[in-house]
């Protein structure tokens, strides 16, 4: 337990975890849309707000799981209520707080039936995903990483689109799929360890036979959620036929999830199975970057473009996660970040012009520029952000991967440029259609401007793509410490096991 700085006081992570709970359970006594939609508003901003102090109470200098608490839960099955932070998480349980009022906002008008039963799954969602990335225990982790499922599952059951009980089923049986495998490498570890504590999991001299079964145990259920090619089928059904606040959830922090588990638990529980199997997920990935540029090149329907290009787009964090160096891990964590940003407002962006034409197929939003300005100079910056354009957000992610891989592997850093080049063609497509389309555009003059209400959500997103583009040093400087630790412990081990450097042929 001296990897924990104890929080003495107010136990502010469990107060992140249970205050959209405790929100979610007072819309159970009161009816009504108008109330929903503002008592949902107001408890995710005070949940943002409340957020804060874990930036400006943050020590960038400690390796050690910050404002952590810590109490038994079933003492007799060794089960404990553990939580903390570190800078591989703080930056996950902080876009899960701050994106969830512009959820909100979104489904302000979109969602017209049976509005509080949205709203508090809206609620149950942050409670599942904040407590997540600050579980400590893992059969804490386990339990928030099923809670997830059934509050997204209804999302796209009952406020999805015409396919909806298709893409409702098929994310569930595939994240289930991805648990069974997740629980049974949780058991395996207890009963090594005797301990579902995870920092008391790392760094054991596991055989090599139990560190693959365990190791391809977490793969599975990871790559599942990421999703990474080829399990990423599910992915293009749920985004499309989930409503906005969905996708956006889903995009934004939801993936994160699977490389966040990849980060903080194949690595330095599994090193040895990480060392073996990394060159494969490496080529892996950029069969990823490389499918997901393509089949969104083809897309018409603007919702499958933004799905596929999370493919591509997550297909460069788990290259970055995989190359084991700091530039590397750095920018994979960046970019889990810059993803959910971007690709959170390009789903937005698409849910906005679903509104007023109530089609995603690019020619009927064709030629909007002139008639809805404010809506394409945002989706204009977006759009930039989303192929890294120099200045954005995205960029700083990927350069830094990149930079990562070509000093492991030069032909591998090589082999994953064209997905930028493919990333700038199917952007820079849907957006040339949008704002100027052709010589037949259809009549779009019927289509109003965004509403305050609609810049107000999108605003704070193109905020962070400019912030985070080019001033990027305070959230490297949140996760260095971090990274350069578990770095340092991958290379004691690799001495201690005698094991060579990562080859990549």
């Amino acid at each position: 337990m001296d990897c924990l700085i104890i929080k003495e006081g107010f136990p502010l992570l469990s107060f992140l975890i249970f205050f959209p709970l405790a929100g979610a359970v007072v819309m159970f006594f009161f009816s009504g849309e108008r109330f929903a939609r503002w008592w949902t508003l107001c408890i995710t901003t005070v949940e943002a707000i409340a957020s804060l102090p874990l930036i400006t109470g943050f020590d960038t200098t400690t390796v050690k799981y910050q404002f952590a608490e810590m109490h038994p839960w079933i003492p007799q099955w060794h089960i404990n209520y553990i939580l903390g932070v570190d800078g591989i998480s703080i930056l996950l349980v902080l876009l899960s707080t701050l994106i969830m009022p512009f959820c909100v906002l979104a489904s302000w008008r979109y969602i017209k039936t049976r509005v509080t039963q949205f709203m508090i799954c809206l609620l149950i969602m942050q409670v599942s995903m904040v407590g997540l990335f600050v579980a400590l225990d893992f059969m804490l982790f386990w339990v928030f990483w099923e809670f997830m499922l059934i509050p997204m599952y209804l999302l796209i059951a009952v406020w999805g689109g015409p396919r909806k009980e298709y893409a409702s089923i098929k994310f569930f049986i595939y994240t289930m799929a991805g648990s069974v495998f997740l629980l049974v490498a949780i058991i395996a570890l207890y009963l090594k360890n005797g301990s579902f504590f995870i920092p008391d999991m790392m760094w054991k001299n596991y055989s090599t036979t139990f560190q693959m079964l365990v190791f391809l145990a977490f793969f599975l259920a990871f790559a599942i959620k990421v999703p990474m090619f080829p399990f990423h089928t599910w992915l293009p059904a749920a985004h499309v036929e989930a409503p906005t606040a969905g996708s956006v959830i889903l995009a934004s922090v939801l993936l994160k999830m699977g490389t966040y588990g990849m980060l903080r638990f194949c690595i330095p529980i599994t090193p040895e199975a990480t060392f073996t199997l990394a060159p494969y997920i490496l080529w892996l990935s950029i069969a990823g970057i490389m499918y997901g540029g393509f089949t969104a090149l083809a897309q018409h329907d603007m919702k499958k473009l933004v799905a596929y290009s999370s493919v591509g787009h997550m297909g460069f964090v788990t290259l970055g996660i995989f190359i084991l160096n700091s530039r590397g891990i750095e920018g994979a964590i960046m970019q889990m970040i810059n993803h959910g940003v971007t690709t959170g407002a390009l789903f937005l962006c698409v849910g906005m012009i679903y509104e007023r034409t109530h089609s995603r197929e690019l020619r009927l939003a064709t030629g909007v520029g002139k008639y809805m300005p404010w809506y394409v100079t945002f989706l204009a910056f977006f759009s930039l952000s989303s192929f890294g354009f120099p200045g954005t957000n995205s960029f700083i992610g990927e350069f830094l991967v990149l930079a990562g891989t070509f000093d492991v592997n030069k032909p591998l850093a090589l082999a994953a440029i064209p997905g930028t080049v493919l990333a700038a063609a199917y952007m820079l497509r849907m957006l040339q259609k949008i704002i100027w389309g052709g010589t037949d555009n259809p009549d779009q003059s019927y289509l109003n401007d965004l509403g305050f209400r609609e810049i107000i959500t999108l605003a704070p997103f193109l905020f962070f793509v400019f912030w985070i583009g080019l001033g990027p040093q305070p959230f490297i400087d949140m996760m260095h410490t971090s990274v350069v630790n578990l770095l340092q412990q991958l290379g004691e081990w690799q001495q201690q096991a005698n094991v060579a450097a990562l080859f990549l042929p």
